[in-house]
């Protein structure tokens, strides 16, 4: 069965039209929807409008910088995954950043490679996964952690009962590791399931 992943909608704010144009160009091929903007003030009924999942936010901007307008985005959005970007790194605006729960840093220029590294760990953190089979080990993960807390298990109990670690367990549980099929009966024979249930309503 096919499974249809939902869109996921991108907002890049630079005043730098090139710069716009060309990460509007990368993600759209990557198979993302992605709006650009250049007025940093205009943000706030953007993100109220607009069901973004990820904004890619430019540090040093006329009229107002990144940090203001990250600012402006958390008393709209706190959840929104914001990645800052800036040509002129450094340690104070980081540190200011983070406080602001920026989920990352970028530095530009910006190797594509690493770019769409950090795409995949902000889309894996926020739950958004991009392919059928990084979206299978999410729902394995959810359904796990869900048996196994309406039996009052820990991860702790759960390593006792499965012989596997807990940290594999907890990865498996996030969704960060793929569960071979031993381990999988494992986790079901635990639970007091069968393995086909801890595939949800695949």
């Amino acid at each position: 069965m096919a499974i249809e992943l939902p869109a996921v909608r991108i907002l890049i704010v630079d005043d730098d039209r090139a710069i716009c144009d060309y990460m509007q160009t990368l993600l759209e091929r990557d198979g993302y929807q992605v709006k650009t903007l250049a007025d940093p003030t205009t943000v706030e009924e953007e993100v109220r409008a607009g069901g973004y999942h990820l904004i890619i936010l430019d540090l040093m901007m006329p009229k107002l910088d990144g940090i203001e307008v990250l600012k402006r985005i958390r008393k709209v959005d706190s959840d929104i995954a914001v990645v800052i970007f800036t040509g002129f790194p450094n340690l104070e605006s980081a540190v200011a950043s983070m406080k602001l729960d920026a989920v990352d840093y970028i530095k530009k220029p910006f190797n594509v490679d690493e770019f769409r590294e950090v795409l995949a760990r902000v889309m894996r953190k926020k739950g958004l996964a991009r392919t059928p089979e990084e979206q299978l080990h999410r729902v394995i993960g959810d359904t796990i952690r869900n048996l196994r807390k309406d039996k009052d298990l820990t991860l702790k109990q759960m390593a006792r009962r499965t012989g596997l670690s807990v940290s594999l367990l907890s990865q498996i549980e996030r969704a960060e590791s793929s569960a071979s099929i031993s381990s999988l009966y494992k986790i079901a024979v635990a639970l007091e399931s069968r393995i086909q249930d801890l595939f949800g309503h695949y």
